[in-house]
């Protein structure tokens, strides 16, 4: 029996509130008559089958397990995307909900999370820049050109073309897409590993502000299969800059963002021109 008492003083105990039994229950040896010592016994039983409930019922109330966005973590990462489950991740501007952006039902799964009307388009993350040219049309743009941008904190607009891979249930009724690859090796790592390009968006509900720390979307932990934890992100609310490139040496700036000025730069390298 003493070997029960110092099992379930193993337990990893978490955050939950859990005395050690030890603490709480005389030992065996206390007991003069064997009748005490089988109703301690039964006692005791019935105590590490409570509180093995209750630790079962409490993780799953509490939902969204957060892990920290590390390589450790990457196979488990990429294992909720290909179950079309949705992720929280880092990125090098904001945290972003993430998931396979070929899967109808997980794209839905955040616009349901985000409380988003389906009208709203959602941008997708690739793990690099090579990658673009299988969802998006790349032939007009100079060479070096998005080298040049990416990684880093900028989406860039472009049309998808009949040959992307992306569902059509994507963003409906819209010929482009927006692309990011990310300065983050953790949400690269993922994309790279589940072969497909990621729906991503603010972590957050629409309309609301974006997020620079896991604890901005507390609430919505629950609604996603893991929340991978990057720590305080140092960019601000900015988000990415986003500029449209769907046509040959003309760029839009759609959203200023956070590196407006070194994305004119760039362009202007390649002698693009702004257009209003």
């Amino acid at each position: 029996m003493i070997s029960s008492v110092k099992a379930v003083e193993r337990l990893p105990l978490g955050s939950y509130s859990f005395k050690r039994l030890s603490l709480r229950c005389p030992r065996v040896e206390s007991f003069s008559s064997p009748y005490q010592k089988r109703k301690f016994a039964g006692s005791l039983r019935s105590r590490i089958s409570q509180n093995l409930k209750g630790l079962d019922m409490g993780s799953q109330a509490k939902g969204g397990v957060v892990l920290p966005a590390t390589g450790d973590h990457v196979e488990e990462a990429i294992n909720a995307i290909t179950a079309e489950q949705v992720i929280a991740v880092p990125t090098d501007t904001l945290y972003g909900f993430a998931c396979d952006a070929c899967s109808a039902q997980a794209v839905n799964r955040i616009y349901e999370i985000k409380g988003r009307k389906q009208t709203s388009p959602l941008a997708i993350c690739v793990a690099d820049v090579s990658d673009i040219s299988r969802f998006a049309i790349v032939d007009h743009l100079p060479q070096g050109l998005l080298d040049s941008l990416l990684p880093g904190p900028v989406t860039v607009v472009l049309r998808r073309g009949e040959s992307s891979m992306l569902e059509k249930s994507l963003n409906p009724g819209l010929d482009s897409i927006g692309v990011r690859v990310p300065d983050c090796d953790f949400i690269r790592a993922v994309a790279r590993g589940s072969k497909s390009a990621l729906a991503l968006t603010s972590a957050n509900l629409s309309g609301q502000p974006s997020s620079v720390s896991t604890k901005d979307f507390e609430d919505l932990w629950q609604h996603c299969a893991c929340v991978y934890d990057g720590g305080m992100l140092p960019s601000g609310r900015a988000g990415s800059t986003v500029v449209d490139l769907i046509k040959p040496g003309i760029y839009k700036i759609l959203r200023p963002g956070s590196a407006e000025e070194e994305t004119k730069a760039v362009l202007e390298e390649f002698f693009f021109q702004e257009v209003a």
